[in-house]
């Protein structure tokens, strides 16, 4: 894929899909289905149709958290974006400019030891930076009061400025979202899940499509650069291992719901392509040199033409396929980023 392409700014979906029209539901988005170079389109409403008894859908149940809340540095107001929680209680943290449209530029500057006072008398001591990558990312010591009580009293989804409005944390939270026993959660969308409603999945199980939970707390993406993901927090249980590996022997395909499953499940894979159950922190980068080796299919979003996640829709279905697919969206307008339309990606050999 190359970054030469460039989206226009009115195919980024500003609003969700329900609330376009009168009488609409979530599954109101179209979907575009690569079999390698073919592309064929679609409502979402039929993706049921496409696949076939047998197949596994990979999920993520991770629960999206109110992971932004405005404090101060000194008397300058600063929006922190909570990503992630790490083993010692700290929190990797981003910091950005206030000014109600969203995410906007980040906050630089900003130096160690540094104090961000929180709603309800919490406090952010910053101290080093993630990783060596860049300082977008910093890690933070709580203190004063708990983060997780702070974001449910204090806190509001994190949104990017193409959207036209704050949302209520519902509308960020898909079908397939458990509460974590320990609260943990992602501090942005597991986004391709987001057009499945109850219905859809009881029609999915009804022709015998089966389901396979995951977690994968994702962290901040970034916004400006479109990073590599730094490491999450994932866990994928024995139950669901055990059925994506009958699924694969059976002659099922295993259909990631997006790149956060993808990367949980390729996580617990080995080399053998046999998935065990496994958890704890995972730094895997799927690219297509690495490849996939037990998911067959993704169904995702669409992606900024320089996004790393390309690197994994590439691994799961080719540069080529990619390519082709993200030449038809743009010539049939699709709507981009999490409250937009989404792409199935299924093998070549697969066509229905």
């Amino acid at each position: 894929m190359t970054t030469a392409v460039t989206v226009p700014e009115e195919l980024s979906a500003r609003v969700p899909a329900e609330q376009r029209g009168a009488g609409l539901d979530r599954d109101a988005v179209r979907l575009l289905v690569s079999r390698g170079t073919e592309v064929t389109h679609h409502a979402f409403r039929e993706f049921p149709g496409l696949l076939r008894a047998g197949d596994v859908l990979v999920v993520n149940t991770s629960p999206t958290l109110a992971a932004a809340v405005t404090g101060r540095i000194g008397h300058a107001r600063v929006v922190v974006h909570f990503s992630t929680c790490g083993d010692d209680g700290r929190w990797a943290v981003e910091l950005r400019e206030p000014d109600g449209r969203g995410t906007t530029r980040a906050r630089a500057g900003v130096p160690a030891g540094a104090v961000v006072r929180l709603p309800g008398g919490a406090r952010l001591v910053l101290e080093e930076p993630l990783s060596g990558r860049g300082d977008r990312l910093r890690w933070a010591r709580p203190a004063g009061a708990e983060v997780l009580r702070v974001l449910r009293e204090h806190g509001r989804p994190i949104r990017y400025s193409y959207t036209e409005r704050d949302q209520p944390l519902s509308v960020y939270q898909t079908v397939f979202a458990l509460p974590a026993p320990d609260g943990a959660g992602s501090a942005e969308m597991p986004s391709a899940a987001r057009p499945f409603t109850e219905r859809l999945v009881v029609e999915l199980v009804s022709r015998g499509v089966q389901f396979a939970p995951v977690s994968l707390h994702t962290g901040v993406a970034s916004a400006e650069a479109h990073e590599p993901p730094y490491p999450e927090r994932f866990r994928v249980p024995q139950a669901s291992a055990r059925l994506i590996n009958a699924a694969r022997a059976g002659g099922g395909r295993v259909v990631a719901v997006g790149t956060t499953a993808v990367r949980a499940v390729e996580s617990a894979a080995g080399p053998d392509g046999v998935v065990r159950a496994a958890g704890g922190w995972t730094d895997l980068v799927v690219t297509p040199g690495r490849g996939v080796r037990a998911v067959e299919g993704l169904l995702t979003g669409l992606h900024e033409p320089e996004a790393s996640h390309l690197l994994m829709l590439e691994a799961v279905a080719g540069r080529a396929a990619v390519g082709r697919a993200y030449e038809e969206a743009l010539r049939g307008r699709y709507l981009w980023h999490e409250f937009g339309d989404v792409h199935l990606l299924l093998p070549p050999e697969t066509t229905h």
